[in-house]
């Protein structure tokens, strides 16, 4: 029973102990309340003090005094009225400044702390005004412990719903971080142009988090292909700048400028080491190691740029240039996330202006490589007027393997070619080179078009087993067509390409250019290159004298914005109003099919139709008998004074002589002799026997084997073409004088 009796005595005790305790703290806050505001002071000053960083965040300073001031007075209202802290609640001002931690990205344990702080500082005043209000040191004693009760309660409740309302911030701002880096994904990079990537990258950023942006690159990495930029002498050149408004200090500056800077500067560091940097500065300490010019600096100054961020760029190891995030509308510093933000976006706009750089390289490389391959000026010959275009595609895929070829041939004749290797990039441009090579190869041996295409079909079948690419097979269209100035004939066949158009003057109109008839003839057109075993054909037609024979690749008509038949009927609609100048023709084709950078390569080539006049050309028949020998030199003679070439007589003789005795001698009749005066004297000797002679060197006792031997001599060129019955024996002599009359055409 004394125990019981002891106890209750105790909570007796303790109940009016607490009771004096609650009635002594209630005294306590309203003695305190008039006063708040100086404690408010206290509290703010013990805060700053103890973290000053959050001083630098405008808005986050003040919202830290409006939420001391609100926790003073909830904390007097609790004691001064003996309320329940169980049910104590975060006031608003205080979820306010938990989430503008969040905003700024300052720790969460520093929100923790300032929480710890304010009421740590409160709590000490209160004791200190309890002290001052009684000596009794079991009150006091008691009131202590009270109150540090009261404010573990209060702060874990406070301090716990302040916690959510930043994790909830906090995951808002990843999101959108999350939102604009995919956001950046999406605009930087959308084309392979250095500059437009560059520019995006300065977009993207001043929509969301810098006034100012610039973007300097290596003046390295604009070099040629193979070499890799290096900061080691960093001469940088400014490739983008955002925003563009009068005024702003990066118009000061301009694109395109270059410039160096110093080794102890910031930004030559960070991009030495390669590591991200952020800067506060004044007005007074505008950074001399911006590398900029006076003017630049004295708009910075104007504009009160107070945090900067220096991002290098860097993709596959190396650094490419500088990125400069500038804050001047805002007092907001950059801070940490803002760093690492500008960082993860210059990242990967470094990533896509790489791949720019080493596309401008290789297409760069591709298209020198393609032009060199190219002819570069058709030769002089009296069968066509030509004019050509290469335009290289503007899409991604990179230059093509498009060509075009003009080639003399022997009786005055020439090859127009073009062609189309299937596939785009420096590997196209030498498989063009290649096939190139090998048309001209085959035309110098006379092939008939239909042969030399199988033979070319050949050439890619042995490419393609030489480089063994798996499922990427070498691919290729060619069209080859020959124009014969003396017939007026123009043989062609196609290797699955595109047919020619061609435009001949109306008869009935007169020279109006208007009145022109535009065809496209529907010839056979044979399986591309590279399929093997499947047969090409060769068809003829008579082309008018000033008749326009219109070689193109597909480029030229298929377009993804329109249809083949929409582009063959603009190609016709320019051709019918064809102008005099070829040059112009070509012009206009492709401003009108091709307004805007081609999605493909095309190559144009446009030749005007020659043709001989009768009295430029001389044929005899001639019998099978070597007493005819003598007479074809008469004729040769005799020609040759009736055009004035009397100087030639002798060595024409001579050719003349051993080219009939030897159709005579191993051909077949019908034999026949032709003299061609254009820029050159061609003399022909053709026959029915397949049979070609070959240039060898007789001996000393030797009867026969000189005749060849001599024709070479005394020609410029010679050589022997095969035709569908048998063959033609042909020699060149160049004209004797510079001011021999030209082919009237």
């Amino acid at each position: 029973m004394v125990g019981y009796a002891h106890l209750y005595a105790l909570r007796v005790a303790f109940s009016v102990v607490t009771s004096n305790v609650e009635a002594f703290l209630s005294e306590v806050a309203r003695g305190l309340k008039p006063r708040a505001d100086q404690l408010v002071d206290v509290v703010v000053h013990l805060i700053r003090s103890e973290l000053p960083e959050l001083w630098k965040y405008e808005d986050l300073a003040t919202a830290v005094s409006v939420a001391v001031s609100g926790h003073v007075i909830a904390v007097l209202d609790l004691n001064e009225h003996s309320l329940d802290v169980t049910k104590v609640e975060a006031l608003p001002a205080g979820i306010d400044v938990a989430r503008r931690f969040a905003r700024h990205g300052v720790p969460i344990n520093k929100l923790l702390r300032s929480y710890r702080l304010g009421h740590a500082g409160l709590l000490q005043l209160i004791c200190d005004e309890a002290a001052h209000l009684t000596s009794d040191t079991e009150l006091i004693s008691a009131t202590v412990i009270a109150l540090g009760a009261q404010s573990f309660e209060y702060i874990d409740r406070t301090s716990e719903q302040a916690v959510m309302a930043y994790q909830e911030e906090r995951d808002r701002w990843l999101q959108r971080r999350l939102i604009l880096i995919n956001e950046a994904g999406a605009r930087i990079g959308t084309t392979l142009d250095i500059t437009q990537t560059a520019q995006e990258l300065a977009n993207v950023s001043t929509d969301h988090f810098a006034d100012l942006v610039t973007v300097e690159l290596l003046d390295s990495a604009f070099q040629e292909a193979g070499v890799e930029p290096t900061p080691a002498s960093p001469v940088l050149r400014r490739v983008a700048q955002q925003p563009l408004l009068d005024g702003c200090p990066e118009s000061e500056g301009g694109t395109g400028q270059k410039h160096t800077y110093p080794e102890e500067s910031d930004p030559a560091r960070a991009m030495a080491t390669g590591q991200p940097q952020r800067h506060q500065i004044t007005t007074s300490d505008i950074p001399g190691w911006l590398g900029v010019s006076p003017d630049y600096r004295r708009a910075l100054r104007t504009f009160g740029v107070h945090s900067i961020l220096l991002v290098p760029l860097q993709a596959r190891g190396n650094t490419l240039g500088l990125a400069q995030f500038m804050r001047h509308r805002t007092t907001d510093p950059f801070d940490d996330d803002d760093l690492l933000l500008a960082n993860e976006i210059a990242s990967r706009a470094a990533v896509s202006i790489d791949n720019a750089r080493r596309y401008t390289h290789e297409r760069f490389t591709a298209l020198t490589l393609q032009r060199s391959l190219l002819q570069q000026q058709a030769p002089e010959q009296p069968a066509v007027e030509t004019a050509c275009r290469y335009l290289p595609c503007g899409s991604r895929a990179g230059v093509g393997g498009d060509w075009y070829d003009v080639i003399p041939l022997s009786g005055a004749r020439v090859a127009l070619v073009v062609g189309d290797v299937v596939g785009h990039g420096l590997h196209a441009s030498a498989t063009m080179g290649r096939l190139r090579t090998a048309v001209r190869a085959f035309a110098d041996i006379d092939l008939i078009p239909d042969e030399l295409l199988t033979h070319l079909d050949d050439v890619v079948i042995r490419l393609q087993r030489e480089e063994a690419r798996g499922t990427d097979e070498i691919s290729a269209t060619c069209l080859y067509a020959v124009y014969d100035p003396v017939s007026r004939l123009c043989s062609l066949a196609s290797a699955g390409h595109v047919l020619p158009a061609v435009v001949t003057p109306s008869t009935s109109s007169g020279d109006d250019p208007a009145s022109c008839n535009v065809d496209f003839p529907q010839l056979p057109i044979g399986p591309p290159l590279g399929l093997g075993g499947l047969p090409f054909e060769t068809a003829q037609f008579e082309v008018p004298e000033g008749s326009l024979l219109v070689l193109y690749t597909d480029g030229l008509i298929e377009d993804r914005a329109r249809d083949v038949d929409t582009g063959l009927a603009l190609l016709r609609e320019v051709l019918a109003g064809t102008p005099t100048s070829l040059e112009d023709t070509c012009d206009r084709l492709l401003s009108t099919l091709l307004p805007s950078r081609p999605s493909d390569d095309v190559a144009l080539l446009m030749a005007r139709t020659r043709a001989l006049d009768a009295d430029q050309v001389a044929t005899w028949d001639l019998l099978p008998d070597p007493a005819i020998v003598s007479e074809t030199r008469r004729y040769a003679s005799e020609q040759l004074s009736a055009w004035g070439l009397e100087d030639l007589a002798f060595t024409t003789e001579l050719m003349v002589s051993e080219l009939v005795t030897n159709a005579i001698r191993y051909g077949k009749p019908p034999i026949r002799l032709r003299m061609i005066r254009h820029t050159t004297l061609t003399c022909e000797v053709s026959d029915n026997s397949s049979t070609a002679p070959h240039l060898r060197r007789a001996r000393t006792f030797d009867e026969n084997g000189r005749g060849l031997l001599l024709v070479a001599q005394l020609a410029g060129n010679w050589g022997t073409r095969h035709t569908r019955e048998g063959k033609v024996i042909w020699a060149e002599q160049q004209l004797p004088a510079i001011g021999t009359p030209l082919p009237h055409l």
